[in-house]
């Protein structure tokens, strides 16, 4: 049973609570998702090339870096390193005060963490700060159109080290996603149709 399951410990403050209408770096006109060195016109690219090879992120796309900083251990997450999880936009930061924006093309990033006693509250995932309640547990999960009832994810994720699992969701969607620990349910509504909507998300609590 969930009572009798080890629980992580909960960091309340671990998560950054970004307004969806944040400011941030602007992408540059690549469109494959990889960086490459130079600074654009609005100068947020600069050093590109620097950030990514100082956290070992050089050679990955967007999507590649998303999925390594997520499985990350928590002793292996950077300090100096925000990565902030946008609808289209990975937006990067460290504390040698370098910016950096990729595009996020395809599929929609959400990341979850259900939990049994305690959350915080997020919008906008941080991939190196955010930390979830239940720690490298399975969880049964369950994606379906709202509207049609189609089932588009069904399977076993795995939380990482933070707590949480990330899915690749179709884009311009609205579902239902159920997640099941240990035969405790809970089930929410999410949407990937627009800039504003959550790639975080810490509501779900299990019962």
């Amino acid at each position: 049973m969930l009572s009798s399951m080890a629980l992580a410990p909960l960091f309340l403050a671990g998560c950054r609570n970004d307004e969806p209408d944040a400011a941030g770096p602007t992408p540059d006109s690549s469109t494959d998702g990889t960086a490459t060195d130079g600074a654009t016109s609005g100068g947020s690219q600069a050093g590109t090339g620097d950030l990514l090879a100082a956290h070992g992120l050089e050679g990955m796309d967007t999507r590649e870096i998303i999925e390594h900083l997520e499985a990350l251990t928590l002793d292996e997450r950077p300090q100096d390193l925000m990565a902030s999880v946008r609808p289209s936009q990975l937006l990067m930061s460290d504390a040698e005060g370098r910016e950096l924006a990729l595009p996020i093309e395809g599929d929609f990033y959400l990341s979850t963490a259900p939990f049994v006693e305690g959350t915080h509250e997020c919008w906008f995932h941080s991939l190196t700060t955010c930390r979830g309640e239940l720690a490298e547990v399975e969880v049964e999960v369950r994606v379906a159109d709202a509207s049609t009832g189609e089932v588009i994810h069904e399977g076993t994720e795995r939380t990482h080290p933070n707590g949480f699992f990330g899915l690749w969701l179709p884009r311009g969607g609205s579902y239902e996603m159920t997640c099941t620990v240990d035969g405790a349910t809970s089930t929410t509504a999410i949407s990937t149709a627009t800039e504003d909507d959550a790639t975080c998300l810490t509501t779900m609590q299990l019962t």
